[in-house]
């Protein structure tokens, strides 16, 4: 992942194949955790846990060399069935990939608890830089 410390928000990966990845995660009830807002997690944050694992399946898929850094360059159709994470138990972040080319990949991403109740949808365009 290209982040570290605090902003590495998931904890394992749960499933994976060359389709998508299913990642847990549990930093999202962690007092200190970056992305809180006045003491709140809102649900938009979500999407940072959906893109992380995204990240990882693109690690996954290229065990023999490096992923390329992405960018997120659209995050749409995002929807948001709670107010805050914060409140929720163990989080599920996945990533399915819907298409990859040479400029870049789209996933459809979802957050969900651990009992299977949605927390936020949404698709992710992350472009590569030519290099």
């Amino acid at each position: 992942l290209p982040h570290a410390g605090a902003m590495v928000l998931l904890d394992e990966v749960l499933a994976w194949d060359a389709g998508a990845v299913c990642c847990s995660a549990t930093s999202h009830r962690d007092p200190t955790n970056p992305l809180r807002r006045a003491g709140v997690l809102p649900a938009i944050c979500g999407a940072e846990y959906a893109l992380q694992a995204a990240a990882v399946h693109g690690a996954l898929g290229r065990p023999d060399r490096r992923a390329p850094h992405g960018y997120v360059a659209v995050l749409r159709d995002v929807e948001l069935h709670v107010p805050r994470l914060d409140e929720s138990g163990p989080l599920h972040a996945i990533a399915r990939l819907v298409r990859e080319e040479s400029g870049g990949v789209i996933y459809d991403l979802e957050l969900r608890s651990a009992d299977g109740a949605v927390l936020l949808r949404g698709r992710a365009v992350i472009a590569w830089p030519k290099l």
